[in-house]
C-alpha cells in the first residue's frame, strides 16, 4: 500500500476512534453529530468566563513552569526555516521530497497538499521578509500593500500588460482591473447582475467560491456588495497571488483543482465563478466541473468568463461546444451567455438543478449517478470522481432549500437543522444553533470587543473549531472576515456556516494548514486540545499558528487549565507575550500576542 494511503487510512481510523470515544452515537444525516454534553461543572465554568463578565486587559505573567523536554528551555531550541522560499513556507505544498516522488504531474498532482510526517516534520520558525512591516489596514489594503512584505515583483512583469498589480515606489498597488475586468471589477461585477437580475448580490447570493483568483479583485470588491467569496489559486508560476490576495485583506486559500475534492462540503456555495481561471472544465471525463456541481448549491450558479464563451476561433468554439455539452449532460440550464459591449468580455451562467426529474429522463446516463456509498460532504484527502450527486431531497438533509436572503439568514437556523432532535450539545439543533448564536454575541460584546486590542489593524481572522459558526457571526458587523475551521475529527457542522451566509473548511490540525505565512491577525481556539492532544503533538500545532499568524497579532484559546498548563512553556519560547488570563474553575481564557521576535540565523 502507498505509505501516503496508509497514512490517510492510519489518520482516518484515529479519528474515528476519537469520533467512538468522545460522541453519544453515530452522525446524523444532516452531518452533525451526536456527542456527550459537557459536565455541569464546566459549562458553569466556561460560561462564568464570558457571560456578562468584562475580562481585565491588564496582562499577567506566564507561569514559570518548565520541563526537561520543554520548548521552553532554551531559545536555541528553536532556527530558522533556510532557503530561498524560507519566508514563504508552507509545509504541505513546499515537500519537495515528497513531490519528487509522484509517479504523474499531468493533473497537478504537484500542487496537491503533501504533508511532511514524522522524522520528516521540519521544526523551525520562518523567517520575516526584510523590512517587512504592520500591514495597511482594510480598506486601504484592498488598492495598496507594502511591497516589502510580499517582496515578488514577478507578477507585476508578467501580467504588466493586464494591469493586475504595478509597483510604485515601496507599494503595491491593485488598479482592480485584470485580464477580465478590463473597465475594472465594479463594472464586471454590475455586468453580472445586469445579465441576470435574479442574482441579487448580498441578498440571494451570498457565498461564493472563486476558482483560480488571481489577486482576488472579484472578490475584494464583491464586499461592496455584501457578499462574502473564498478565493482560490495554486502556489505556482503566477507568483505569490494568493498570498497578495491576503496580503490586501480578501479571503484566500492555496488550493488547486487536480485529483483530490474540495475541502468543502457538497451542495453550498451559492455561486462558483471562474474568469479566465485556466481549468480544463471539459477534459478528464468532466470530473473538474462535476466537483463544482458537487459543492455548488441546488439552484446555485455557475459563471465563466474566459475567451470560449465569446472569441470566434476554431479552438475556442470547440472548447465552447465541449465544455457547454457536458453542462447540459450534468443537467444544467444555461440562463445566460452575453458578451458586454463596453469590454468585449463574455460571460456564461449556467444553473444547477433543484430536483433530480433531468437526471431520471437522461436518455444517456454519462456522467453516470455517484453510488449511494460515495458520501457527497466527504472532502478531506478524498479523490474525485466522474458522477452526479443527487441533489438532497429528505427534510433532515443540508441542501434541500435555499436559505433566507442575506443578512436575515445569519441568525436563521437552516430548515434541515431543526430536524436534527441531538446536535453538538444534545439538544435539538435549532435550539443549540440558537443559544450558540446567543453565547458568542454575550461573549464579544462583554468580553473581546472590549479587550485592549488595536481592532483596526484586525481584518484576517480564523477560527480553528468553529462550531455552528456563532464567533463569526458575532464579528459580521465589524470589517473582518472569518475563516472557519471545522476539524475532520469533530462533528461536521460546516453545512450550517455556509447556510447562515458565512464560509470555511475542514482541516486536520495535526498537519499544516493551506495558506502562506503571515496570513491572521487573529487566531481563535475554542477548546479545541483536549481531543487534538491524542491525535498528535500539539506542538506542532502551535510552530503552525506562529507561521500563520503575523507579527502583533493575537491568539485567544479559551480551554481546560490543564490543557493550556502543558503548552505554557513552549508560548513562552515562541516569545508570544501574555495580554490578558482569567481562570474561573477548570477553565481558562488565555490571550497571546505574537511579537517580532525571530530566532538568529544559523552562520
Amino acid at each position: 500500500m502507498d505509505e501516503k494511503v496508509e497514512r490517510k487510512e492510519q489518520e482516518n481510523q484515529l479519528a474515528q476512534n476519537d469520533e467512538d470515544e468522545n460522541e453519544d452515537g453515530e452522525k446524523s444525516s444532516s452531518g452533525v453529530a451526536k456527542e456527550e454534553e459537557r459536565s455541569s461543572k464546566e459549562s458553569e465554568d466556561n460560561k462564568a468566563l464570558d457571560d456578562g463578565k468584562e475580562i481585565d486587559g491588564d496582562s499577567q505573567s506566564l507561569q514559570e513552569e518548565k520541563t526537561s523536554s520543554s520548548p521552553g528551555d532554551s531559545d536555541s531550541v528553536w532556527k530558522l526555516c533556510a532557503g530561498n522560499a524560507a519566508q514563504d513556507y508552507i509545509p504541505c505544498l513546499d515537500n519537495e521530497e515528497a513531490i519528487k516522488m509522484l509517479p504523474s504531474r499531468h493533473h497537478y498532482e504537484h500542487r496537491e497538499r503533501h504533508c511532511p510526517v514524522h522524522e520528516d516534520l521540519v521544526s523551525c520558525l520562518v523567517p520575516l521578509p526584510k523590512n517587512y512591516k504592520r500591514p495597511l489596514p482594510w480598506p486601504q489594503s484592498r488598492e495598496e500593500i507594502w511591497f516589502d512584505n510580499v517582496p515578488h515583483p514577478g507578477l507585476v512583469t508578467y501580467k504588466k500588460d493586464q494591469s493586475w498589480v504595478k509597483k510604485t515606489g515601496n507599494r503595491l498597488t491593485f488598479p482592480g482591473t485584470g485580464t477580465q475586468f478590463i473597465l475594472g471589477a465594479d463594472h464586471y461585477i454590475d455586468y453580472i447582475q445586469n445579465t441576470l437580475p435574479d442574482i441579487e448580490w448580498g441578498k440571494h447570493t451570498r457565498v461564493v467560491l472563486d476558482v483560480g483568483c488571481g489577486v482576488a479583485s472579484f472578490g475584494g470588491y464583491l464586499f461592496r456588495k455584501d457578499v462574502l467569496t473564498v478565493s482560490f489559486a495554486p502556489k505556482d508560476e503566477h507568483e505569490a497571488q494568493v498570498q497578495l490576495a491576503l496580503e490586501r485583506g480578501i479571503p484566500a486559500i492555496s488550493a488547486v483543482m487536480g485529483t483530490q475534492r474540495l475541502v468543502f462540503p457538497a451542495n453550498v456555495f451559492d455561486m462558483v465563478h471562474c474568469a479566465r481561471c485556466r481549468v480544463p472544465w471539459h477534459e478528464d471525463g468532466g470530473k473538474l466541473l462535476l466537483e463544482v456541481n458537487r459543492v455548488l448549491r441546488p439552484g446555485g450558479y455557475f459563471v465563466w468568463s474566459a475567451p470560449p464563451v465569446y472569441r470566434t476561433q476554431p479552438d475556442q468554439v470547440q472548447i465552447w461546444k465541449n465544455t457547454s455539452s457536458l453542462a447540459a449532460s450534468m443537467c444544467w440550464n444555461n440562463l445566460a451567455k452575453t458578451t458586454d459591449a463596453a469590454s468585449a468580455v463574455g460571460v456564461a451562467i449556467f444553473q444547477k438543478p433543484t430536483n433530480n426529474l433531468c437526471y431520471e429522463r437522461r436518455r444517456a446516463k454519462l456522467p453516470p449517478l455517484c453510488e449511494e456509498e460515495d458520501k457527497r460532504d466527504a472532502a478531506w484527502y478524498i479523490p474525485m470522481k466522474s458522477c452526479i450527486h443527487k441533489v438532497p431531497v429528505t427534510e433532515q438533509e443540508h441542501g434541500t432549500s435555499w436559505p433566507e436572503d442575506w443578512p436575515q439568514r445569519l441568525l436563521t437556523p437552516p430548515t434541515w437543522l431543526t430536524r436534527v432532535s441531538k446536535g453538538l450539545y444534545g439538544k435539538a439543533g435549532d435550539e443549540e444553533f440558537k443559544s450558540d448564536t446567543q453565547h458568542w454575541k454575550n461573549v464579544m460584546q462583554n468580553s473581546y470587543l472590549k479587550m485592549n486590542f488595536d481592532w483596526k489593524n484586525i481584518r484576517n481572522v480564523l477560527d480553528m473549531k468553529a462550531a455552528y459558526g456563532g464567533f463569526a457571526a458575532a464579528l459580521a458587523s465589524q470589517p473582518v472576515w472569518v475563516m472557519n475551521v471545522v476539524p475532520i475529527y469533530e462533528p461536521d457542522t460546516l453545512p450550517a456556516i455556509f447556510d447562515r451566509g458565512l464560509f470555511g473548511i475542514y482541516h486536520d490540525w495535526c498537519e499544516s494548514f493551506s495558506t502562506y505565512p503571515r496570513t491572521y491577525d487573529l487566531i481563535h481556539a475554542d477548546h479545541l486540545l483536549t481531543r487534538l492532544t491524542k491525535r498528535c503533538n500539539t506542538t506542532n500545532t502551535l510552530v503552525e499558528m506562529d507561521r500563520i499568524l503575523r507579527p502583533e497579532s493575537y491568539v485567544i484559546f479559551r480551554d481546560k487549565v490543564e490543557n493550556l498548563e502543558k503548552l505554557k512553556p513552549v508560548m513562552e519560547s515562541l516569545h508570544w507575550k501574555v495580554h490578558t488570563t482569567h481562570t474561573k474553575g477548570l477553565e481558562e481564557l488565555l490571550v497571546l500576542q505574537k511579537q517580532w521576535w525571530r530566532p538568529q540565523a544559523q552562520a
